[in-house]
């Protein structure tokens, strides 16, 4: 009997063994695919007001939320441990664009955002505009591997006219040195890729690569186009909008509320300028403060008062969906 024990608990071993290589090779090859992606045909401008243009893109759709921290930021990299700034402090329009180690845990592994600019430890000096544009629009790398935890997927569907200007606006960047680690996926994470075919921490796997280009609706006041302004939103409310726990994320990360009209939403005893007020000051209409780190209105509270106008249109066209029916 102890011999049969012990053999049976020596194939239970190697089968625990066989699934943990099995497990790690699996999501290595994926990690490791190379992406051809067609090259596109994308202006980037150089004028001031495109710059100037791309920078307010980028703020309200969350880049600089991980790839700066503003001034603060600028003071950490020119007198932080190991880390010396090229230039003297900027003005406060100034980019930075440093990166940051926006997440570390276990769960699910590092996220961290690249410095993008020119200093030692940044990507930008590695980048040609078309490389710009696989990475930002399809989450690729300049040698065609997958970026890991890059948001292409909302990304995907700038137009032309808005990702030529938010590049225009990180290429002028200044040079700022901070050497950062590279992101990771735990072998939790791993874990959580292979068992789980709705989770993926590679967002290159989600992009129809290859299709053809989604046309940006029009600029206005329109549901259209205010669903276009907040696509990163259904990362978090689904694709529906109707809140629920947000697969792939911590633990510890609460779950969204539903923005629709439907159970459980607070929206419809809100008005449009309760909602702009909002997103631009962090309290609700009914004094509940938002916390930050997981509802970042402080980069909504950069969209001008049409953009707003526009996502509220769009949330208000939205049908009713009970809360947590993604």
């Amino acid at each position: 009997m102890k011999r049969l024990l012990k053999w049976i608990g020596g194939i239970f071993l190697a089968l625990i063994i066989l699934g943990i290589l099995g497990i790690y090779f699996s999501s290595q090859t994926r990690l490791k695919r190379i992406y051809e992606i067609s090259e596109e045909n994308v202006l980037i401008p150089a004028d001031d007001e495109s710059v100037e243009r791309g920078g307010h893109i980028f703020k309200f759709r969350g880049c600089e939320a991980c790839h700066s921290a503003g001034g603060e930021a600028y003071a950490s990299a020119s007198t932080g441990p190991g880390m010396q700034s090229h230039l003297n402090p900027p003005s406060q329009d100034v980019p930075l664009m440093e990166g940051s180690i926006y997440l570390d845990d276990p769960a699910i592994g590092r996220v961290v955002a690249s410095n993008l600019t020119t200093g030692a430890g940044g990507v930008g000096g590695g980048y040609t505009d078309a490389g710009w544009v696989r990475a930002i629009r399809h989450g690729v790398r300049m040698d065609g591997t997958p970026l890991l935890f890059m948001p292409s997927t909302e990304f995907y569907y700038l137009s032309d006219e808005d990702l030529g200007d938010v590049i225009a606006y990180v290429k002028s960047a200044p040079p700022v040195d901070n050497v950062l680690p590279k992101s990771q996926v735990s072998f939790a994470g791993r874990v959580v890729m292979t068992l789980v075919p709705q989770i993926t921490f590679i967002p290159a796997e989600l992009i129809p690569h290859e299709a053809e280009r989604p046309v940006a609706p029009a600029v206005g006041v329109t549901p259209e186009y205010g669903e276009y302004l907040s696509y990163s939103c259904k990362v978090c409310h689904g694709l529906t909008m109707s809140g629920g726990k947000i697969p792939g994320f911590p633990a510890s990360w609460p779950p969204a509320p539903n923005l629709t009209w439907g159970e459980g939403s607070a929206l419809p005893n809100w008005d449009e300028s309760g909602f702009m007020n909002t997103l631009r000051t962090g309290v609700t209409p009914d004094g509940i403060e938002l916390r930050g780190e997981y509802m970042p209105w402080t980069s909504f509270q950069h969209m001008n008062d049409d953009e707003l106008r526009a996502v509220w249109a769009y949330l208000e066209s939205l049908p009713t969906k009970a809360y947590g029916n993604r």
